[in-house]
């Protein structure tokens, strides 16, 4: 229950006490909304390919409501508690950092790595982010905060993945790559799911759901990476989809 209906709760409750009017609920009560963005810690640019770049989820994500979903694959639940401390843990090390972070002089020269991206919402409601470049390959020459935060999200993501369950939703992204050279037998292109139009440059990307998502989801099969699959249009041209399960509020 957010904190919002509690204190609206105990209010309702002294004035019945107190022998008061019987309050107008409709005109008073407060919905909390669906729950947001607490803590995240994902990851930005890199030497990745072009379909990695679009579909790449944030690797750890806690909501307010205590809801953590790991690489859009795992969920996994925590307490009131351990969700206010770990948004608590977040603000502490990320405070008052600035958007890039930079390591300390002397830093030997890092490429196509992806950066390490952290993030918490603070008291205003605003989230904040700190860009960090190549952090694990920097580790000695940033402050053991921005280590910290990763740490404390990354452990999130382990128990999720070892202790919480698959994560699954009724809205996917959906990429198609071109795969003109591709080697194998392409299958025909799935019934139901939109095909590419317009330029693909360098992939064609899509948010589906309802029962579009439905036919990819069974369509392309699961356990491969995004569940990648080659498939013909109706004219001819090949193509590589793959898709991960959207999260809440994307």
């Amino acid at each position: 229950m957010g904190l919002r209906k509690i204190l609206l709760l105990a209010l309702l409750s002294l004035t019945a006490a107190c022998g008061g009017a019987e309050p107008d609920i409709s005109a008073t009560a407060v919905d909390d909304g669906p729950a947001k963005p607490v803590a995240l810690w994902s990851a930005e640019g890199g030497f990745v390919t072009a379909t990695t770049n679009v579909l790449r989820p944030p690797r750890a994500v806690l909501y307010s409501d205590g809801l953590v979903i790991a690489d859009a694959r795992r969920r996994l639940k925590l307490t009131d508690a351990e969700t206010s401390q770990t948004v608590a843990s977040m603000e502490k090390y990320l405070t008052g950092r600035p958007p890039t972070a930079e390591p300390k002089p002397g830093a030997p020269m890092v490429t196509d790595v992806p950066a390490t991206v952290l993030g918490v919402r603070g008291k205003d409601g605003k989230m904040s982010l700190v860009r960090v470049p190549a952090l694990e390959q920097l580790k000695d020459y940033y402050p053991g905060e921005l280590l910290a935060a990763k740490k404390l999200m990354e452990d999130l993501a382990t128990r999720a993945a070892e202790k919480g369950a698959d994560y699954v939703a009724t809205r996917v992204r959906m990429v198609a790559e071109g795969a003109a050279s591709a080697e194998g037998k392409p299958a025909p292109w799935p019934a139901g799911v939109p095909e590419p139009s317009g330029t693909v440059d360098p992939v064609w990307r899509k948010d589906l759901d309802g029962a579009a998502a439905s036919a990819l989801t069974k369509a392309v099969p699961a356990g491969q990476e995004y569940g990648r699959s080659l498939f013909r249009t109706g004219s001819g041209a090949l193509f590589v989809i793959s898709w991960r399960y959207l999260l809440p509020g994307e």
